[in-house]
């Protein structure tokens, strides 16, 4: 064994120390080494076990075993069973692996720069033994999530890795016998007034997720009361153009992209939460989600509110970017709420905009939708145009009035 070997055993105890530490200190959730002694003991067992069988297998660049990599996986499985979150894993990770690193840097300047071939030889073992490491800690990870946790838990879990970009997310995936693509539509469900914690709500949630297999999650709660609940949809391979189409594709404006079930989907899910909602989507690959949600986070918000009806659709950037850009200017928004205000002395002249516009502006298809005759919706229009000096049907009208209909639809304007 050469002497940087030699080095890094003679440390290993201090290391192993060391390492317990410093996730007593640096991590919250390890708060609990200061005050369970039985537990610091095996916490530091594990980090000396690993630190002799890195000693051991990097010199002849050995594998770790299966019975080593079971003895990982085991290490996992009782962090989850004990309750630890999926940012703490993370950071565990990462910081083990930050100390490892820094301790092949320390033996190495304890050797005053010699043995340049045997560093390479340890970083060349280090790296994908590393790799396989962890990926057996997260795989009993998810084991001792699984004995845990509800499946629906389970499915949320699964929704917030990919929205984090975790690797964890594919053994997730596994677990709850949900396929991950390419291409997704991140679509979220904006309601005015959470609903409670509500066990036959969430048995409901789990058969539709069962069902469409589709990752959901609960979104932060607003201070106001109002809260979100976000769908990743999978647009599975073999959807029309989505495994063909450019990368700098604006897929938000490509209604191909969509699943054949999204709208039923919405509908389903909508029904189940049992209150008005505003539905954004937006589509990305699987390594943009993130930006995803917050472009479907936006669109909700800018989108009207609907009950769970025949009528309700998840809204696009192609349905809301005029209402999205008006946000941002106030004098604009001031504007459109001003003509707004004129037309509530109207008998249901909003309503009657709102179907027209759905409608594409056909006057028999309006009519029937209302259940009004075609003479009463020509004189709703015409009411429009003497309150606001803007005919419905002109260019200037379809511009202006769609918005100001979305804006106050939304609830913005409260």
């Amino acid at each position: 064994m050469g002497s940087l070997f030699v080095e890094l055993a003679r440390q290993v105890s201090t290391n192993a120390r060391r390492e317990v530490e410093a996730y007593a200190r640096e991590i919250p959730e390890f708060g609990f080494l200061d005050k369970d002694p039985r537990a610091r003991a095996r916490t530091l067992e594990h980090a000396l076990w690993l630190r002799h069988r890195t000693v051991e297998l990097s010199p002849d660049n050995s594998a770790l075993s299966l019975d080593d990599l079971s003895h990982i996986a085991s290490m996992g499985e009782l962090r989850a069973t004990a309750g630890m979150s999926l940012d703490t894993r993370q950071r565990v990770l990462w910081l083990h692996t930050a100390l490892m690193l820094r301790e092949i840097n320390e033996a190495t300047e304890a050797q005053r720069g010699s043995g340049v071939e045997e560093l390479m030889r340890m970083m060349h073992w280090f790296a994908p033994q590393g790799e396989r490491g962890i990926g057996a800690y997260r795989q009993g990870f998810v084991r001792g999530l699984r004995r845990r946790m509800r499946y629906v838990e389970q499915v949320s879990l699964l929704t917030r890795s990919l929205l984090n970009g975790d690797p964890i997310s594919l053994e997730l995936a596994s677990a709850v016998g949900i396929e991950l693509p390419h291409y997704w539509a991140v679509t979220i469900f904006r309601m005015p007034n959470r609903p409670a914690e509500d066990r036959f709500l969430e048995n409901e949630i789990e058969t539709l997720v069962k069902s469409y297999r589709v990752p959901v999650m609960w979104g932060p709660e607003d201070g106001d009361g109002s809260g979100e609940l976000i769908a990743l949809i999978p647009l599975i391979s073999g959807t029309a153009g989505a495994e063909t189409e450019p990368p700098h594709t604006v897929l938000d404006l490509i209604p191909d992209l969509a699943p054949d079930h999204l709208f039923q989907l919405v509908q389903d899910f909508a029904q189940a939460l049992g209150r008005p909602c505003a539905v954004g989507t937006a589509t990305a690959p699987l390594p943009e989600l993130a930006d995803a949600l917050d472009r479907a986070r936006q669109i909700s918000r800018a989108a009207p509110l609907s009950r769970a009806s025949a009528r309700l659709r998840p809204h696009t950037l192609a349905d809301v970017f005029v209402e999205l850009a008006v946000v941002d200017v106030p004098f604009a928004d001031a504007w459109l709420r001003d003509v707004a205000r004129r037309l509530d002395s109207g008998p249901d002249l909003l309503v009657t905009l709102d179907a027209y516009y759905r409608h594409d502006m056909h006057r028999g298809a309006t009519a029937t939708a209302l259940n009004v005759h075609t003479r009463t919706l020509d004189y709703r229009l015409r009411r429009v145009r003497e309150l606001t000096g803007i005919d419905p049907g002109s260019t200037r009208g379809v511009r202006t009035l769609s918005a100001v209909v979305t804006r106050r639809l939304s609830g913005a304007w409260r």
